[in-house]
């Protein structure tokens, strides 16, 4: 029997100087999956591309976005009903930053801006305890370095949530919802190169939130520990029953 696709929703693209160095957003998160170009699917959100069927696909990863939740776009709202179903169907999904907001939407949970504002850079994110048996997090070292870069987040888990990471800035930096639908604010599929062409596209922002671009790329690193999260869901996604 032939192995259902990894999904990848598309949900916009990244700055395009990036794009010409290193790819788009589903580029980052294949080869952060470790799978080849054929077994993925790729639907781009924004173009209003058919989203599929639960039981089509053996997991479903929800990509990063420049637009915010809070925005609404038809496009997004299509995506945040159509993540009801899947998790409801428990297929396993992955939300990556605009993907873990717009999980936490789908679900009943409470997305708006950052009272603190953007958090950018490499970060140190801690494990909760339930994460030490979370199927996608267990073995990780307690605290780890991940990049990030939001103004939103999830101000409010969904009910039912299983909280797992967090951090100085945020606090809801990862959790779980049934048995295999996870969001993660951090940015997973990033690189430190990535993670640094960020931070020089995003200087004047970065300056007037009064913060020093210089100092926060001095402190961008590697990130192996959070980038094995893609690769630790493509595991799960090859030995997850396919739903009805």
């Amino acid at each position: 029997m032939k192995q259902p696709k990894i999904l990848i929703v598309k949900t916009g693209d990244t700055f395009a100087d990036l794009i010409c160095s290193f790819g788009n957003f589903e580029d980052w998160i294949r080869q952060g999956l470790g799978v080849g170009e054929n077994q993925i699917r790729l639907v781009n959100a924004p173009a209003f591309e058919v989203l599929p069927e639960p039981g089509t696909f053996s997991g479903a990863v929800i990509a990063g976005s420049h637009a915010m939740v809070t925005q609404n776009l038809d496009w997004s709202l299509n995506v945040e009903a159509w993540l009801a179903r899947v998790v409801t169907a428990g297929v396993p999904v992955l939300g990556i930053c605009y993907g873990h907001q717009l999980l936490a939407k789908a679900m009943s949970g409470k997305v708006d801006f950052h009272p603190d504002g953007l958090e950018i850079g490499t970060a140190p994110i801690t494990l909760t305890a339930d994460a030490l048996s979370d199927p996608l997090f267990q073995g990780l070292p307690p605290v780890f370095n991940a990049h990030t870069c939001h103004s939103q987040t999830v101000l409010t888990l969904p009910p039912g949530a299983v909280h797992l990471a967090k951090n100085t800035h945020d606090p809801h930096h990862a959790f779980r919802l049934g048995p295999a639908a996870w969001g993660v604010q951090f940015h997973p599929e990033y690189t430190h190169a990535i993670m640094a062409g960020y931070i020089r596209n995003m200087s004047p922002v970065i300056q007037a939130m009064g913060s020093d671009p210089a100092k926060i790329q001095q402190q961008v690193t590697d990130t192996p520990e959070a980038a094995q999260i893609l690769a630790r869901f493509a595991a799960l996604c090859r030995h997850a029953p396919m739903a009805d």
